[in-house]
């Protein structure tokens, strides 16, 4: 428990309603939100005083209810039912009174061999993570792969069959980016030899903007020597690089997990503008600014997540890091408000690790 507070840092707003809150208070507190994590339905003050350890009567247990309600933690979502945690209250729930749970020895294992690189490689590790996330939290599993801009290492061509070749991208952080590329018909392998020796003498130790930039104006201003085949090749890499890797690429798995968990159809309707954000540009340059402003594991509750303006879903993110201990990408899950932050806290956290570990 002492390890994970550190990766959640706890406002000083929150901090200060979690204080003002007695004993009493907390533990029926604790107990509406794990009533509500467990099955989504409101709880009353008779199944609470059968659930205390201490025993209190059900009008005790009512007017505690009403100071929470009062206090913006709890809403009573129809007359005389009981009553349901509010964002605020999950935000300060998780922030202040979590007991964040360990991973199983199964689940370790789980993620290990679906993450195992000697078998993958960068893209399909990534989406292994994502798979893996999703299928044990039961949630959208995202991942955010690494944005490169660090400086390149090497680059070769490979010839795959007539018309396509394989690009293969080292940075020097260790990152490997595998793109396939179509090349003119009938290209001979000494093209490709030509475009690779071409490039590893323009890109080493430049970020791959620099190197566009370079090698376009030498190919604009016709100063090299290649023949108009390999130009071509170099031309199809240089284009594949800008758009495959300069702003970085958004993996989410499981979805399905998320929509199982709607029922409204105003609900499915900002699930499904959830997912078109998602996919844009400015929403993983969000993300990945957001997992760089702290060390560890971050929860967004709700409206409270200004990265997608969405109610009635959360999001647990973590940054994993390159080589140089750079944060370079961001891992987690999105789902309904009740998801079991205790059991996917460090399960993110875990993954974020090991992914860093593996790319270290």
């Amino acid at each position: 428990m002492q390890a994970m507070q550190q990766l959640i840092r706890m406002p000083v707003a929150t901090s200060r309603v979690v204080d003002e809150l007695n004993e009493r208070s907390r533990q029926i507190f604790k107990l509406i939100v794990d009533a509500y994590v467990e099955t989504g339905d409101p709880i009353g003050s008779r199944t609470l005083s059968r659930r205390l350890e201490t025993k209190l009567s059900p009008a005790t247990i009512r007017n505690v209810m009403a100071d929470l309600e009062d206090a913006g933690l709890l809403y009573a979502p129809h007359t005389s039912a009981g009553r349901l945690p509010t964002e605020m209250g999950l935000r300060m729930f998780v922030d202040g009174l979590l007991e964040v749970g360990e991973l199983t020895e199964e689940e370790r294992r789980s993620i290990d061999t679906q993450c195992d690189p000697r078998h993958h490689g960068l893209d399909t590790l990534l989406e292994e993570a994502t798979s893996a996330l999703a299928g044990l939290s039961q949630c959208a599993g995202l991942v955010l792969a690494p944005k490169s801009e660090s400086p390149l290492k090497h680059i070769e061509f490979v010839n795959l069959a007539p018309g396509r070749a394989l690009v293969v991208l080292v940075s020097e952080d260790g990152i490997v980016e595998n793109r396939i590329i179509e090349v003119p018909a009938g290209l001979p392998p000494a093209a490709l030899i030509q475009a690779s020796n071409y490039l590893n003498a323009r890109i080493v130790g430049r970020t791959i903007e620099e190197a566009c930039r370079r090698v376009q104006e030498e190919l604009e201003q016709e100063r090299s020597e290649l023949n108009e085949l390999t130009k071509k090749v170099v031309a199809a890499g240089l284009a594949t690089w800008a758009g495959g890797m300069e702003g970085g690429s958004l993996i989410v798995r499981g979805q399905s997990h998320l929509l199982d968990e709607v029922t409204a159809l105003e609900d499915l309707d900002r699930i499904r503008d959830l997912f078109q954000k998602l996919e844009t540009k400015e929403t993983m340059i969000k993300l990945l600014d957001l997992s760089n402003r702290a060390e560890g594991v971050q929860i967004f509750i709700g409206a409270d997540n200004q990265l997608f303006g969405v109610t009635g879903c959360s999001m647990i993110v973590a940054p994993f890091r390159g080589s140089r201990q750079r944060i370079i990408g961001a891992v987690g899950v999105i789902g309904p408000t009740r998801i079991n932050y205790a059991r996917i806290i460090p399960m993110v956290d875990y993954t974020s690790k090991l992914i860093s570990r593996l790319m270290g």
